[in-house]
Parts: structure tokens; sequence; C-alpha cells
């Protein structure tokens, strides 16, 4: 069965071109054209994937991510979008989008990024992380409700932000590279995104440490990446 994605885009010619690749690929597409339209859509349906627009008519797509990660928080978001700024990008990710691509764009480029959000959706068939649950040290993670648990206490995680954990756990105590972050979460390596990957790290930071800024979990490891203590060890490297 083909996976379902919604592209919601208010102009016409770009909609369009990515429901033609996009269905030529392999793909199920279905579309909207503006932000209310958008958010009925994908609360009312079942999609693996919502690739959307930030500057659309009757609701911006920042407040429609934000509505539909509020209700369905295992759908992965892709934000296409004019405005390219990081702070534009971390809104993006604030709001619980999973990537973001600045238009103009590249076609390949997006086809690339869809395959690699879509294998993270749970309707998916071909999801990257194991359905077993895995725990180690102070921190168990549960992929059918892509949520972890820190000594007790229940956290919901988007898409992104479990698999960068899922990776870290894998390789725990050990130093792991951006490079390899970027592979395995995101299915290729670009030195473009490597702010991306650390706004990401920054708001998985916000759900599972104390003290975001002096974490007891997640730690940077200068010049090569980040790791995992999951017994809190906060000892340098």
């Amino acid at each position: 069965m083909a996976q379902r994605l919604l592209i919601a885009d208010d102009d016409n010619e770009i909609r369009e071109l990515l429901e033609f690749d996009l269905s030529h690929s392999g793909y199920s597409v279905d579309c909207a054209k503006d932000g209310e339209e958008a958010l009925q859509k994908a609360l009312s349906g079942c999609y693996d994937l919502i690739l959307l627009d930030v500057m659309m008519p009757k609701m911006n797509g920042f407040d429609v991510c934000k509505n539909i990660r509020a209700s369905k928080p295992d759908i992965p978001i892709l934000m296409l979008t004019a405005k390219g700024t990081i702070n534009d990008k971390t809104q993006g990710f604030n709001m619980g989008a999973d990537d973001y691509i600045v238009k103009p764009f590249d076609i390949q480029e997006v086809l690339l990024r869809v395959r690699a959000l879509v294998r993270r959706s749970p309707a998916s068939k071909n999801s990257s992380v194991s359905q077993e649950i895995l725990k180690v040290g102070d921190i168990e993670i549960f992929p059918d409700s892509l949520e972890t648990e820190i000594k007790g206490k229940r956290i919901k995680l988007t898409p992104t932000e479990f698999e960068i954990l899922y990776c870290l756990m894998q390789h725990f105590n050990s130093a792991v590279s951006l490079a390899m972050l970027l592979n395995e979460v995101w299915g290729y390596n670009s030195d473009d995104d490597v702010r991306m990957l650390r706004v990401h790290v920054g708001g998985l930071r916000q759900k599972i440490e104390d003290n975001p800024k002096i974490p007891d979990y997640l730690q940077t490891v200068t010049n090569v990446g980040y790791k995992l203590t999951p017994f809190g060890d906060t000892e340098a490297e």
C-alpha cells in the first residue's frame, strides 16, 4: 500500500510540481491550498508525512504545525518555505517540525528528505527503529508511542527527537559524530544541516534534562558530536 502524503501550499505551481513528482515516486498524495484546509485534512485523515508551507492564507504553517503536533505527535512534518534564517528554522522546529527546506528547492532534495522522514512514520513498514523497548541506565524508550521514560517520568518526543535519542542509545557512553547522526537520523550527511541537528538536540535536552544548560545525559563532545550517558554521568571528555 502506497504511503500517504499531504502537501499544503497556496502556490499552485509548487503544489502541482510536488504532487506530480511525489505521485510518480510511488506516494499517494493529497493537497490543501490554505492553512485551515491543511489542518482539517491533517486531523481527519491518516498520513505518513505532511509537507507544510509557512506563508499560507487563513492560517500560517507554524500554527498548523503546532496544532497537528498537539493532536497527532507521531506524524513527521516537513516545512517548505521561503523563510530560511536560523531563527525561522528554530521557530519551525519549536512548533514540532522534523525537517525544513527553503524555497526555491531542488526536487531531488525534497524526494530524499521525504524518504528519510517517511521511514519514521509509525504507519510505515520501512521504519528503521526496532519495536523492541530499549532500556539503558535511567533511560527507557518506547518506539510504538515515541516516548521515553527517565526516572519514572514519561516524555513524549517528536519523531526526529526519538530517532536522535535512539541512535545515541545504541552507542551509549561513546561519542557519536555529527556526520553519523545525520546519516542515521536523516539518511544523508550535509554540513548545511548541522544547525538543524543542533536545534533538535536542544529541544531534546529541554525535555529530558533537569537543567538543559548543564546536561546530565545528552552531552556535547567538542569537535566530534554528542554522547549519551544514560546513568547521568556528568564527567566531561
